[in-house]
């Protein structure tokens, strides 16, 4: 069983950085390794988006589309991960999720956090 919480702020201005983090729960700390823990976002009028996504190890893989604004990163000592989207501007305005997946991809998505919804506004 893996549980995943994201947390941070709902509001951000533009050309700011979003900052948000999701804790991981699991039955064992070997769990952290078996995974991608990835971000997507969901925008009105658009399906998912791939974000990225971190491995245990430290290794990080990014979209293409983002890769320029974004760093994700693992925290052991917390047993978190986190997403740092920089410049964020309104078309960033989405719902935010944390996930656990066996690619680095949208494939086989096994575990979602809730979601944060997210708007960029002065």
């Amino acid at each position: 069983q893996v549980q995943l919480q994201e947390s941070g702020p709902g509001l951000v201005k533009p050309s700011q950085t979003l900052s948000l983090s999701c804790t991981i729960s699991t039955d064992s700390i070997t769990t952290n390794y078996y995974y991608y823990w990835t971000w997507i976002r969901q925008s009105p009028g658009k399906g998912l988006e791939w974000m990225g996504a971190v491995v245990w190890r430290g290794s990080t893989y990014y979209s293409p589309s983002l890769q320029s604004r974004t760093s994700i990163s693992r925290d052991t000592s917390k047993n978190q991960f986190t997403l740092l989207l920089s410049s964020v501007t309104p078309e960033d305005t989405a719902v935010y999720y944390c996930a656990g997946a066996p690619f680095p991809s949208l494939s086989g998505i096994t575990w979602w956090g809730q979601g944060v919804q997210v708007t960029v506004s002065s």
